[in-house]
């Protein structure tokens, strides 16, 4: 069972990936809500893979992502907007467009995980 580190701002939308990610065999291992939790969870937690919201409260997710690269830890960004932030690693593949069904979050793990 792969390990799922989640970064995201809202809480219900948080709740509903955990729910989705253990429906399809994943388990999440950690959260953060705000961009320096998310900092401090990347820098210092172990975890297979991120997903990562692009905003957190109007303050870009950039910095948690290149932390992530640092590390060699694969992730996606589960975005309203559409795509990646201006700057994003071409790692930060593939881009979940929220909201998304179960199929789409299945397909991109799947993605993510092999990498």
């Amino acid at each position: 069972m792969k390990d799922i580190f989640i970064v995201e701002d809202d809480a219900l939308i948080a709740m509903l990936l955990e729910d989705m990610l253990s429906d399809l065999g994943y388990r999440v291992c950690a959260s953060a809500p705000d961009l320096e939790r998310a900092l401090a969870t990347a820098r210092d937690a172990e975890f297979d893979a991120a997903i990562l919201d692009v905003s957190l409260a109007g303050r870009s997710s950039l910095p948690v992502a290149k932390l992530l690269d640092e590390r060699g830890k694969p992730y996606l960004y589960a975005t309203g907007y559409g795509s990646a932030p201006e700057g994003s690693s071409p790692r930060a593949l593939p881009v979940l467009r929220k909201p998304f069904q179960l199929s789409e979050l299945e397909q991109a793990m799947k993605q993510l995980c092999e990498t």
